[in-house]
């Protein structure tokens, strides 16, 4: 398994953070395998595939180059750097197109397993995988990047909420499939068969959500270490599109619950006007009334306020047939 060894000081500083150029990455991913984890992507898919294919065809070395640089179980460090904190996407990219023409072959061949195809034996791999990160943000991220910072920020005070109720054992069990807190300062990062690493105190340690359901980890050195995981499923659809069940509809209308549904994670009212399209107004009268009725409650996390199903908001979701949050695993690709 892939295990990371961490003291308490370097996890207790540990964050959450914001990473356009994550989102990018794994937004390039979800276009490499062109296949949706849940109508949200596929309707994106359907809209920016084809034009992500037509590049690809006009540029065979970019197409080979994802290709091997994504690989089956090792992403090449070049073309997939370690976002700092409060970096912008372009700060990011600027240190794929640094990287050494004999570097980003180095990288490929360790992502390829083998050697590289005579297509790639050449000195402008750093520029063409900055051409075609860029192209990837500016066409299909870049137009929706407000919407899903709102969702990712939804996701973080979600997680610091689960760390403040149950410690970060519960919160790193929790991040996506083959992650485990397994004590005695122990983090399993994935399944794959890696040698450990220790993280040396005073080494920052990152926890960056994507909206498309795909992970890996990455480090820089041994200064910046991250573990970019899917943000939850319930905050990552494209609500506008999902129907609420008639049954719940037609008893406590559709705008509230389509709400009722959405809390089985915690949301604060600002994130459930970002995922719903609903007015903060409309918002906060239908929470009072879930709320006065018993079907949802209100949690603390620091400074937010967070609402959250109760047990009869439950057996009310599903009595309905209303999805509860229970999404099929994502296609898990645990590179570094």
């Amino acid at each position: 398994m892939g295990l990371w060894q961490i003291g308490t000081d370097t996890l207790a500083h540990s964050r959450f953070v914001l990473s356009p150029f994550a989102e990018t990455f794994a937004s390039l991913k979800l276009l490499h395998s062109g296949t949706g984890a849940h109508p949200g992507e596929e309707a994106w898919l359907r809209a920016h595939l084809p034009g992500y294919r037509a590049r690809l065809a006009a540029d065979p070395v970019a197409e080979l180059l994802v290709r091997a640089a994504i690989g089956t179980s090792w992403i090449a460090d070049f073309f997939c750097p370690t976002s700092c904190v409060g970096e912008s996407f372009e700060e990011t990219v600027a240190r794929v197109r640094a990287a050494g023409p004999g570097e980003a072959r180095a990288n490929l061949r360790v992502s390829l397993k083998g050697p590289l195809p005579a297509a790639l034996e050449r000195d402008d791999l750093p520029e063409r995988a900055t051409a075609l990160l860029t192209y990837v943000w500016e066409e299909t991220v870049r137009p929706y990047w407000q919407r899903r910072r709102r969702v990712l920020e939804a996701d973080m005070v979600a997680r610091t909420a689960r760390v403040s109720q149950g410690g970060w054992a519960a919160a790193l069990d929790s991040l996506k499939p083959g992650t485990r807190w397994l004590g005695e300062s122990r983090f399993q990062v994935n399944v794959n068969a890696y040698p450990p690493r220790e993280i040396a105190a005073g080494a920052e340690l990152l926890f960056m959500p994507v909206t498309p359901r795909t992970s890996w980890v990455s480090w820089e050195g041994r200064e910046r270490y991250a573990v970019v995981y899917p943000c939850l499923g319930v905050l990552a659809e494209d609500h506008h599109r999902r129907p609420v069940p008639a049954a719940l509809g037609a008893l406590i209308g559709t705008a509230r619950a389509g709400l009722l549904a959405l809390l089985t994670t915690p949301m604060s009212t600002t994130q459930l006007v970002a995922v719903t399209g609903q007015g903060l107004g409309s918002v906060g009268r239908h929470l009072r009334v879930l709320l006065h009725a018993g079907l949802v409650e209100r949690r603390r996390a620091g400074q937010s306020v967070l609402y959250v199903r109760t047990a009869a908001g439950d057996v009310l979701v599903e009595a309905s047939g209303a999805d509860t949050g229970d999404r099929k695993p994502e296609a898990v690709i645990h590179p570094s």
